[in-house]
């Protein structure tokens, strides 16, 4: 199969998003959206993630060193898109049911089936981005997640969380949801 040269790009890679939770200075929950989440390897297993640009979500990070990674899923799509396409410094602050961790002081989503709770051991600033390896503190889960008669697939299926590509997003099953900026338009 012919290859092509391309200046860098992620395009054909989907990465899952998260809603990140983090609390400001005042205590009230202020979540952004992320995709560059990956796992790591430390003796135990832990979270890497990374933020370029300033972003109310980062700097609540730097100041706390915890925040929650909520699973975004259909449901929670246009709330999403509408805080990943709208500035943290300037957006009006949607109503969503927002609970605490379990473990640590971070707010989580209560629609979102799968959260971490994060504490961040490591900052490695770059240029313009900050990457944070973590540790997992604690992970929610809904209870129908535990359900061993129920297959992985099925499970995926059921909470049907979103991934991102090509400034689009997929259902699980690959079925486009719509390009950046279309979902939100559903609130």
């Amino acid at each position: 199969m012919a290859k092509v040269s391309l200046s860098p790009t992620n395009d054909y890679c989907p990465q899952t998003l998260f809603l990140y939770g983090t609390y400001d200075e005042e205590g009230n929950p202020d979540f952004g959206l992320f995709c560059w989440f990956s796992y790591i390897w430390d003796g135990e297993m832990g979270v890497m993630c990374c933020i370029g640009g300033e972003k109310p979500t980062k700097t609540n990070i730097r100041r706390t060193e915890v925040f929650s990674a909520c699973l975004v899923t259909e449901e929670l799509l246009p709330a999403a898109d509408y805080l990943g396409n709208h500035s943290g410094f300037d957006q009006e602050k949607l109503n969503l049911e927002v609970g605490k961790g379990q473990v640590l002081d971070v707010p989580v989503l209560e629609a979102s089936p799968v959260i971490f709770e994060l504490e961040v051991t490591d900052f490695i600033q770059k240029k313009d981005g900050d990457i944070m390896l973590c540790k997992i503190r604690n992970v929610l889960q809904e209870e129908s997640l535990t359900d061993e008669e129920k297959s992985a697939a099925k499970k995926l299926s059921e909470i049907a969380p979103v991934k991102t590509t090509c400034k689009h997003y997929y259902a699980y099953n690959g079925k486009d949801l719509g390009g950046w900026g279309e979902p939100m338009k559903k609130l």
